[in-house]
């Protein structure tokens, strides 16, 4: 967070040379003095288990992999939980890691409020906002010691998606949980883009997956159509949105690939492998020397349209041949072989 830097400062006089240079371990990392033979111990925090974070994960191996980095993962799941999430997050501080990487918006504040004063290096991915979750200072400016890469959504594509899906469609569902920086941040964007393509915005914030169940039923009759953010909490209950949705007719869009082969209608989202091979090479180069301070995040700026014909048939979809053209195929799970 931003008060960090008062902290920094107070610090300084007692870290012996420079900022992060908290333990011998973390001295190539911060100092560029890498040695292409050292092997790092690294530590990834995601914060839930659902596809999507699993491929940011997957992608996270790959980038340090394509830079040659030699290294021990631990990789654990807060499951969802807040108090898993902060315990795991100090635990790899006390370990002292080269590095750590966290995936989601809540997992990236765990770790650097855990690693900041030991002088561990984090990467985020898969945060929507960097700066409203207080991870950057700007766009083109990082904050001390994190960067890594946003998955801000592509909200216009998904509205030019869902208006060509559905021409007559009037009002677009939003689940959400309240305390998720994220979530709150992609869907001011979403209620400041809808007009623009003949939507009303109907929103439903929740605390915790015991009050999704109630806040579906009620959406479900005020929308003529959901669409997912990466919102953590609605994502790894997606079954139980998209049974009460599609129960009542009401199409469900995903915000990536993972959620349409999972049953959503379609999606306009990006490649979260791609997302994670991007944090991994940011990794690559701080593990090499470079100032992480220096590195300000990366967004994902491609997407691509990704289809569930056997989801839209259940709930009366044609998809039309112009979007077929253009799009990837994903097989519901209960069709697949």
């Amino acid at each position: 967070m931003k008060f960090k830097k008062l902290m920094s400062v107070i610090a300084a006089s007692a870290m012996c040379a420079g900022m992060f240079a908290g333990c011998a371990s973390t001295d190539m990392a911060h100092n560029g003095s890498g040695d292409a033979s050292s092997t790092y111990n690294i530590g990834v925090l995601q914060y839930a288990d659902h596809p999507s974070l699993d491929n940011c994960l997957e992608g996270f191996k790959q980038g340090l992999d394509s830079e040659g980095i030699n290294y021990e993962l631990d990789a654990q799941s807060a499951k969802n939980d807040d108090a898993t999430n902060t315990q795991i997050a100090q635990q790899f501080a006390a370990q002292r890691m080269d590095l750590v990487c966290g995936i989601a918006t809540p997992s990236a504040q765990a770790c650097y409020n855990a690693c900041y004063d030991a002088g561990i290096p984090v990467v985020f991915n898969a945060v929507s906002d960097p700066v409203a979750a207080n991870l950057a200072e700007s766009e083109t400016q990082a904050m001390d010691g994190i960067t890594g890469v946003s998955d801000k959504l592509p909200v216009d594509a998904q509205l030019e998606l869902i208006r060509e899906m559905l021409p007559d469609a009037q009002k677009i569902g939003i689940l959400y949980t309240t305390s998720e920086a994220n979530s709150v941040s992609t869907l001011e964007d979403y209620k400041a883009k809808a007009g623009d393509y003949g939507f009303e915005i109907v929103e439903r914030g929740i605390t915790n997956a015991a009050d999704l169940p109630q806040a579906v039923d009620i959406l479900v009759s005020e929308v003529d159509c959901i669409t997912n953010m990466t919102d953590n909490t609605v994502v790894n209950n997606l079954p139980v949105l998209i049974e009460k949705a599609t129960a009542a007719g009401i199409p469900v869009f995903g915000s990536e690939e993972e959620q349409v082969g999972n049953g959503c209608v379609a999606s306009a989202g990006i490649d979260y492998i791609e997302l994670g091979r991007k944090a991994g090479v940011i990794a690559a180069r701080v593990l090499n020397g470079e100032d992480i301070s220096t590195i300000p995040y990366e967004t994902m700026t491609e997407s691509k349209i990704t289809i569930n014909p056997d989801a839209a048939s259940v709930v009366g979809i044609e998809i039309p041949q112009s979007i077929t053209d253009r799009a990837e195929v994903k097989t519901a799970p209960s069709e697949e072989s």
